[in-house]
């Protein structure tokens, strides 16, 4: 079927070009028609006449029902957008001098964002001169995705941005 965006359809009337290329209702090409020919075939079969490729030489038009177009070609939208996944990016925050109940707990969060198939952005945040201790929290991070490893993988290793050291863990593919 045809992929065109709503915006460059042009239908019937709106067709100004001299000649076209036409293609039946049922798919058999007719062949270069003038315009006003090709819409008086689309007229007689009581369809609409359809500019499906713009850009070629000539245009090429195709007589077919363009409301009953539309419909499947929003009805094939949507199931595609049924069968997408949608992944989303949870955050967890830790601190560069987590206590070992905190780190488990969130840990057991992240599993489980893991095995629901959502990525984990784990960060820490590094407040006055805590900054000065950063090889703390990257400490803290590598043991945070030695934990997790099983559930997931590091996508992106620890970064300093600012004042702040982020990663993402990402699940592991089933």
């Amino acid at each position: 079927m045809f992929y065109i965006s709503k915006d460059q359809i042009q239908i019937n009337s709106a067709i100004r070009d001299k000649e076209v290329r036409l293609i039946d209702s049922d798919g058999t090409m007719i062949g270069i028609v003038s315009a006003r020919e090709a819409q008086l075939k689309a007229n007689e079969r009581e369809l609409d006449l359809v500019k499906i490729s713009p850009n070629a030489n000539p245009p090429v038009c195709k007589i077919m029902d363009y409301g009953k177009f539309l419909y499947e070609q929003n009805k094939r939208e949507k199931e595609a957008k049924k069968k997408q996944t949608i992944i989303e990016v949870k955050e967890i925050r830790l601190s560069a001098k987590i206590e070992d109940h905190d780190f488990s707990f969130k840990a057991k969060n992240a599993i489980k964002f893991l095995q629901d198939g959502d990525k984990v952005k784990i960060s820490i945040r590094f407040r006055g001169r805590e900054i000065a201790y950063s090889t703390l929290g990257r400490e803290v991070m590598n043991k945070f995705a030695d934990t997790v490893k099983e559930y997931g993988k590091v996508d992106r290793p620890p970064v300093m941005e600012g004042r702040s050291m982020s990663m993402i863990l990402v699940p592991h593919k089933k």
